[in-house]
């Protein structure tokens, strides 16, 4: 991991001052695995970039939302409310963190996103997400489909196909099987899982997914999530998850939720 070092010097004022104005912008910009923040990196936030084709073009490695890990209820776009079927409701309030396939290495699915950075790689044909974290996972986005696989075994990312409505990618998604969760608190969901990305490039800085969640299985209606992600300016590191997990035997209990102040629903 990238590291900085504070240095905290006995002296002067006047030392002491210009040490600290030296360090802390680059302290400051720290996010949690370490590295630094895009805010340091980056330049002036311009328009968005284009491709040859005149596309947005969405290419990079990007920071992923907290919400989309943690607590999907944090993410909720203005009016949208989460309302499971009781099963489903049961089920997240009994489910442990320990037992969380993202935490054991397995994949996020969607609209998880593992707390670790995330890259697109865009073609016309074929839009790719490689994600760091887990077992290096990667997405597949095709372009030149306008039909669903209906033949496809359900998987942990599902089938899917993308198109561009002006400036925004829309990513259709099918064919979800049902071993993923969608946050540390335990939301299940059933192969009935359907899910509509919006990818919007709001300018050189900023890439937004608003994304809408439809499961007749497991939820009363859909809901929608929203998301603005910043860029990393750096490339994706290597990390193996199953060479040294060993969180999990330790884990008790759920994972940044509060059961009893804030029933999972």
């Amino acid at each position: 991991m990238r590291s900085s070092l504070i240095c905290f010097v006995a002296g002067g004022a006047a030392v002491a001052a210009a040490l600290l104005m030296a360090f802390v912008p680059r302290a400051a910009a720290q996010n949690t695995d370490g590295r630094q923040a895009a805010s340091v990196l980056k330049t002036q936030a311009g328009p968005a970039p284009r491709t040859a084709d005149g596309k947005p073009d969405l290419s990079g490695v990007w920071r992923p939302q907290p919400n989309f890990t943690s607590d999907i209820s944090k993410g909720l776009a203005p009016g949208e409310t989460i309302e499971p079927l009781p099963w489903a409701a049961k089920l997240a309030a009994d489910h442990m963190s320990k037992d969380d396939p993202e935490a054991n290495c397995l994949p996020s699915g969607v609209p998880r996103v593992a707390p670790y950075p995330w890259k697109i790689i865009q073609t016309s044909t074929v839009i790719v997400f490689l994600f760091e974290g887990n077992i290096h996972s990667y997405r597949q986005i095709f372009m030149d489909r306008t039909e669903h696989n209906k033949d496809a075994n359900p998987t942990w990312y599902g089938d899917s196909i993308g198109r561009w409505d002006g400036d925004t990618l829309v990513v259709d998604t099918t064919g979800f099987n049902a071993r993923t969760w969608f946050d540390f608190a335990g939301r299940p969901h059933t192969e009935q899982l359907h899910t509509i990305e919006h990818y919007r490039r709001l300018d050189m800085e900023t890439l937004e997914d608003r994304v809408t969640v439809i499961d007749p299985g497991a939820y009363a209606k859909p809901f929608t999530l929203l998301a603005r992600m910043p860029p990393m300016h750096e490339d994706l590191m290597e990390y193996i998850c199953t060479e040294n997990n060993k969180d999990v035997p330790h884990i008790v209990g759920k994972d940044s939720v509060d059961r009893t102040a804030n029933p999972v629903r």
